[in-house]
């Protein structure tokens, strides 16, 4: 009822909401649940050039959301399945517990996006780029293609797990309802794509893709961290004082916009880093027996300690949040 004209196309909408799937057998934990959080997105184009064009638009737009949770999500030729149409992808992120098998060339994993704009040629030969790769997943696999096209060298059959799926079918669903505008004298049908991404979903999949599972170590992307860093004083019933740094240097962080946490129990240092390994916050700042205000000893989640000053500090926290706003 909002398109009246051709003149109000395209259109791209979206919205984001709570779902209910009757899911016959939930499972990978909060993976694939009855209820989950779900973007949706839904273009309406005059033709099928144009359409393709909203198609690519939102093929960069997934690849540069995933990038910047951090995620290598590789998009793969899909079956479009009951949605219909003929073009599909799904942006699969590698996972040994992925529910979905996955057969593609290594190469694909070198394709660079990070230079496409948002131009009819550009997102084309960005598209192109990766199809030239057999990718897909097992509902579109298929032994001879898979083995004629890739080198033996370059095989690589795992699982993954699927954050996102676009289709373009095209004039299936404007047709009977009856969705069309008068264009140059005619009556046309506008060509429709979906487009969606499981938000939840998504914290299972970045869980499943950061967790190291021998170290016993989760690193959340920062970009939707709950905390940018947690400093982790050694208190004693006897002794404040390291709690009284700690604040000081809380306050310090805030004031820069950080989003800092304090663990002010009086656990041994041992059990708070190990504790803290686990709640995944990705910088750890340690106010220990021998602390320095000029040589903080400070690390990343994943990585061996450094000792420098707090401006330092600062700059490198920013610095990793300013990078993925690029994306």
């Amino acid at each position: 009822s909002s398109i009246k004209s051709y003149k109000s196309l395209p259109q791209l909408l979206y919205h984001i909401q709570w779902k209910f799937r009757d899911e016959l057998r939930p499972r990978f934990g909060i993976m694939r649940c009855r209820e989950f959080y779900m973007k949706d997105a839904y273009s309406f184009d005059i033709s099928d050039e144009e359409a393709l064009y909203s198609y690519n638009k939102f093929f960069l737009a997934y690849l540069n959301t995933f990038k910047r949770m951090d995620l290598s999500a590789i998009p793969m030729a899909a079956d479009t399945g009951p949605i219909g149409g003929n073009l599909s992808h799904e942006f699969i992120i590698l996972a040994d517990t992925g529910e979905s098998k996955i057969f593609t060339d290594r190469r694909i994993f070198d394709v660079d996006s990070s230079k496409t704009t948002i131009d009819k040629n550009s997102l084309t030969k960005l598209r192109k780029e990766f199809e030239k790769y057999y990718a897909v997943t097992d509902d579109k696999y298929n032994k001879d293609e898979f083995e004629e096209n890739v080198p033996d060298k370059n095989r690589v059959q795992t699982k993954g797990i699927e954050v996102g799926h676009i289709f373009y079918f095209g004039d299936k669903y404007s047709k009977p309802m009856n969705a069309s505008v008068d264009y140059n004298g005619k009556k046309e049908f506008v060509k429709m794509g979906s487009y969606g991404i499981g938000v939840s979903r998504l914290v299972g999949a970045i869980i499943e893709a950061k967790y190291d599972d021998k170290n016993e170590i989760m690193k959340w992307p920062i970009s939707v961290s709950p905390y940018d860093c947690c400093i982790l004083p050694i208190i004693s019933k006897n002794d404040n004082s390291n709690l009284e740094k700690a604040s000081n240097i809380y306050y310090s962080l805030k004031e820069k916009n950080l989003d800092v946490l304090i663990d002010d129990t009086d656990e041994n240092l041992s059990s708070k880093i190990k504790k803290f390994n686990l709640l995944g916050i990705p910088y750890q700042i340690i106010i220990g027996k021998n602390f320095n205000e000029q040589k903080i000893e400070f690390k990343e989640v994943d990585k061996k300690p450094v000792f420098i000053s707090l401006d330092e500090i600062i700059k490198i926290i920013k610095n990793k949040k300013s990078n993925w706003l690029l994306y």
